[in-house]
C-alpha cells in the first residue's frame, strides 16, 4: 500500500512553532500596508453603457461630438396631473421653470411641450454628457429639487433621460460595498457556525477571508487604477461575492483536512503541514480554474464583462494566498482546543467510515449505470429550459425597484411616442441628410424623423420610434432604420439608446462564442493537469457543463414564469457560465483529487471513489450551501443582473454540489473502473489487497 508524505509540498513548510507566527504577523502588516496605500480605482465617466469603441452607437456617438452641444445628454421633465389634462397655468408654471433651471445650469431649456390629449407635457434640458458619475448625480440631485419646488400643488414633475437614469443606477450602490459585506459576513458566519458547532473556531476563518475581502477590494482598485480600467459598484460587489465564496470554501476544505490529519498526528503543527500539502493542490489547480476563467474574461468585447474578469481573477489571487498561507499559521497556532466541543485526538475513529455520504456513494457505485443514466436524463430535463431563453432587457426592467426615472418614461410613454425619451440619431452628411429622413420616415414603426443639428461636414436626423426603449421590437426597428439608411449613405451610422442595446445584444453573442470554448478548454487543460486522464477531463468537464445547462434552463424558467422578467440581462448567460463552469468544476477537483489519492493506495477504482466521496462529501456539501447561499446575497442590491446571477449561480452550484458530485460522478467512476484514470499509470494499476 503507498503512503504520502505530503509535507514535501512548498507551502507546508510555512507551518511551524516559530514560522506560523512570522507568517502571520507578515500577513498582517502587508495587508495593512495595502489598506492603507493602495491608490484609489480608476471611475468612469459612463459605466452604464457596456459598449466597445468600435460598436456602430458608438462610432456615431463619437462623430456627434464634432457638432456644437455633441456631447450633450438632455435630461427630461415629465410633469402631469395624474391623468388630468394641463391648464394654461401649469404650463405656463413649466415655462417659468424651464427659465429657471437654464439660469441655474446655464443651458437652453426646450419646451413646455404637451402631448396631444395635453395630460403630459416635457421640458428638455441640455447637460455636458462628459462628466463624472459624482458631477452628474449631483447636477441630477439639483434639477429634482428645483422639480419639487418650483411647480403649483397637484403638479408633478420627474426626471427621466440618460442622466437621470445613470444617476439612478448610481444610487443603487451607495452604501452597497457595506451592506453588501455585512450581509455576506453574516451569512458565512452563520453557516461556518452550524458547519464547525463550535463557539469559536468560526471565528478564524472568518477573520482571515474577511481581511482577504478587504485586501482584494484594494488590490482591485490599485489594478484599475494602475491599468485605467474603470469599475463600478456591480464589479466591486461581484468580485466580494467571489472572494467570500470562494476563499471560504478553500478555507472548508483545508480546515476538514487538518481535522482529519488531527487524528493521525499528535503534533499540531505536523497536522497541518500534512493537511497543506494534501490539500494545497487542489485548492491551486481549482483556484486556478477560476483564476484563468475569469481572465478569459479580458477577451470580451463588453467592457463590463472584462472588468469583471480582471477584478475577479484579482480578487481570487489574494482568496488563495490567505487560505492556503495565513489560514494555516492562524489555525495552527492554537491548540486542538479550537475545535471544542468536537475535538479530534489522536486515534479517533474516521466519521466518514459510517457517514451518510458512505451510505450514498456505496449506493450509487452498487448500480452505476442505472444512476448514470437518470442523473444525465434528468439533468437534459433541466436543461431543457434554455430552448425559449431570451436575452436583453428593457431599460425599465433593469431595476427591481422602479426608480423615478423609469417611472417618468412611463408616464412619457402613456402620452407621447414611447421613443421621444430618447431618440434614436442617425449620423450623416449635410448633402444626404433629407434623403436620410424619407428613408427613415419609411421604416415601419418610426413616428418621426427631422434634421437636427449640422455642421463641418456632418449632420444629425433625429428619429422617433414607437416602441418602448430598448425593448426587443425598438431593436428591430433599428435594424430595419440601418438597413434603410444604408441604401441612401452607407457611411451612415445609427446611434442612440435603442441602437446601444442592438450593439449589446450583439456584442454579448460574440463574447459567448469567443470565450465559452477557451474556458472550455482552460478547464480541461488543468483536468488533464492534475488528473492526467482524458477520460476523466473529458467527462467531468462535459458534466460541469451539463449542471449549468441545466441550471440556466431551470433557471430561465423561474425568471420568466415565476418573477416575471421578460428576459436575462445580456450578461447573465455568460458571466454565469463562467462561475459555474469555473467555481462547479471545484467540487469535482476536490472529490477526484482524493479519489486519486485513494486509488494510488488500493487501486480500487470503485473503492476510491467511494471512500473520496465519505471523506469529502460533508466539506463538499457544506461548502457548496455556502457559496449558493453568498451568491444570493446579490439580491441585496435590486439590480436584475446581480439578482438573476444570485439566482443562477446559487442554485446550479447546490444542483452541482448535490447531483453532479453527489450522484453523477461516482457512478460514472465505478461505470468506468480502471479506465475512468486512462491513459495514466492508474489504468493499469491492479487493485492492491488490504
Amino acid at each position: 500500500m503507498e503512503t504520502f508524505d505530503h509535507r514535501t509540498f512548498s507551502l507546508a513548510r510555512l507551518v511551524g512553532r516559530g514560522r506560523s507566527v512570522v507568517v502571520l504577523l507578515l500577513g498582517l502588516v502587508i495587508a495593512g500596508a495595502v489598506l492603507i496605500l493602495a491608490p484609489a480605482a480608476t471611475q468612469s465617466t459612463n459605466a452604464s453603457v457596456n459598449l466597445p469603441d468600435d460598436a456602430e452607437s458608438a462610432l456615431a456617438q463619437q462623430r456627434l461630438a464634432a457638432l456644437p452641444g455633441g456631447d450633450d445628454a438632455p435630461a427630461i421633465v415629465v410633469a402631469s396631473r395624474g391623468g388630468d389634462r394641463l391648464s394654461q397655468t401649469d404650463l405656463a408654471a413649466l415655462e417659468r421653470l424651464g427659465g429657471t433651471l437654464g439660469s441655474k445650469l446655464d443651458t437652453r431649456v426646450a419646451g413646455p411641450v404637451p402631448s396631444q390629449d395635453g395630460t403630459v407635457a416635457l421640458l428638455t434640458v441640455p447637460l455636458e454628457g462628459d462628466v463624472d458619475a459624482e458631477q452628474n448625480t449631483e447636477r441630477v440631485e439639483t434639477l429634482r429639487a428645483e422639480l419639487r419646488d418650483g411647480l403649483p400643488d397637484g403638479l408633478d414633475a420627474q426626471l427621466t433621460g440618460a442622466p437621470a437614469i445613470q444617476a439612478d443606477l448610481g444610487a443603487v450602490f451607495e452604501g452597497a460595498d457595506v451592506r453588501l459585506l455585512l450581509v455576506t459576513a453574516a451569512v458565512v458566519a452563520l453557516l461556518l457556525i452550524v458547519t464547525y458547532r463550535s463557539p469559536w473556531l468560526w471565528l478564524v476563518p472568518l477573520a482571515v477571508i474577511g481581511l482577504g475581502d478587504r485586501v482584494a477590494a484594494k488590490v482591485v482598485e490599485a489594478v484599475s487604477h494602475w491599468s485605467g480600467v474603470p469599475i463600478d459598484g456591480s464589479t466591486t460587489g461581484i468580485t466580494s461575492v467571489l472572494v467570500f465564496g470562494a476563499g471560504t470554501n478553500y478555507a472548508l476544505l483545508l480546515i476538514a483536512r487538518y481535522r482529519e490529519e488531527l487524528r493521525r498526528h499528535e503534533d499540531r503543527r505536523e497536522a497541518m503541514r500534512q493537511a497543506v500539502g494534501a490539500a494545497g493542490p487542489a485548492i491551486l489547480s481549482s483556484s486556478g480554474t477560476v483564476v484563468l476563467g475569469l481572465l478569459t474574461l479580458l477577451l470580451a468585447d463588453a467592457p463590463f464583462v472584462s472588468r469583471i474578469g480582471l477584478a475577479g481573477a484579482a480578487g481570487i489571487v489574494v482568496a488563495v494566498l490567505f487560505a492556503l498561507v495565513v489560514l494555516p499559521a492562524a489555525m495552527s497556532i492554537p491548540g486542538r482546543w479550537l475545535f471544542w466541543p468536537f475535538v479530534p485526538r489522536v486515534g479517533d475513529p474516521d466519521p466518514s467510515e459510517r457517514g451518510v455520504w458512505r451510505r450514498v456513494g456505496q449506493r450509487v457505485t452498487r448500480r452505476p449505470v442505472l444512476v448514470t443514466v437518470s442523473g444525465l436524463v434528468v439533468l437534459v430535463l433541466m436543461a431543457l429550459g434554455t430552448l425559449g431563453l431570451r436575452t436583453g432587457l428593457g431599460q425599465d426592467e433593469q431595476f427591481l425597484d422602479t426608480p423615478e426615472s423609469i417611472t417618468a418614461q412611463q408616464t412619457l410613454a402613456s402620452a407621447f411616442p414611447a421613443g421621444s425619451s430618447s431618440p434614436t440619431t442617425v449620423v450623416t452628411t449635410p448633402q444626404l441628410a433629407e434623403r436620410v429622413v424619407r428613408a427613415a420616415a419609411d421604416v415601419p414603426d418610426v413616428r418621426s424623423a427631422e434634421v437636427g443639428r449640422s455642421g463641418d461636414g456632418v449632420a444629425e436626423v433625429s428619429v422617433v420610434l414607437d416602441d418602448e426603449p430598448a425593448s426587443d421590437a425598438a431593436l428591430r426597428t433599428v435594424e430595419r432604420l440601418r438597413t434603410a439608411v444604408d441604401d441612401v449613405d452607407p457611411k451612415a451610422l445609427v446611434g442612440g439608446q435603442d441602437a446601444q442595446a442592438l450593439d449589446e445584444a450583439d456584442t454579448a453573442q460574440r463574447d459567448r462564442t469567443v470565450i465559452i470554448p477557451v474556458v472550455l478548454a482552460v478547464v480541461l487543460g488543468m483536468l488533464l493537469l492534475l488528473l492526467r486522464s482524458v477520460v476523466a477531463a473529458v467527462l467531468l468537464a462535459g458534466t460541469t457543463v451539463l449542471s449549468y445547462l441545466s441550471a440556466l434552463g431551470v433557471g430561465w424558467l423561474v425568471f420568466d414564469h415565476v418573477l416575471g422578467w421578460s428576459a436575462t440581462d445580456v450578461s447573465t448567460p455568460l458571466l454565469g457560465f463562467i462561475f459555474l463552469v469555473a467555481l462547479g468544476v471545484d467540487y469535482n477537483i476536490f472529490l477526484t483529487a482524493r479519489a486519486r489519492e485513494e486509488m494510488s493506495r488500493t487501486g480500487d477504482a470503485t473503492g476510491s471513489i467511494v471512500t473520496a466521496l465519505a471523506v469529502t462529501g460533508g466539506v463538499i456539501t457544506s461548502a457548496g450551501i455556502l457559496l449558493a447561499a453568498v451568491f444570493a446575497v446579490l439580491g441585496v442590491l435590486p439590480l436584475v443582473l446581480l439578482a438573476q446571477l444570485g439566482v443562477l449561480v446559487g442554485f446550479g452550484v447546490l444542483l452541482d454540489t448535490v447531483v453532479v458530485r453527489g450522484v453523477v460522478t461516482p457512478a460514472l467512476v465505478a461505470w468506468c473502473g480502471r479506465r475512468f484514470w486512462w491513459p495514466s499509470r492508474l489504468a493499469r494499476t491492479p487493485r492492491l489487497p488490504g
